[in-house]
């Protein structure tokens, strides 16, 4: 499932982190650092959907 969680981050970010945690606060950071730049929201959720288990 994590791969597809990855994919997800790629093409999407905030639903990579939707998917791994859920509507919590890491989604809504991730929304804000997709919209100031796409860069970011991906590094974001990748990281998370790596740290969270």
């Amino acid at each position: 499932m994590d791969i597809i969680r990855l994919i997800c981050a790629i093409f999407l970010p905030p639903l990579g982190v939707f998917l791994q945690v859920g509507l919590s606060k890491q989604f809504f950071i991730n929304v804000l650092l997709t919209i100031l730049g796409y860069l970011p929201g991906i590094i974001h959720a990748v990281w998370i959907i790596l740290r969270v288990k």
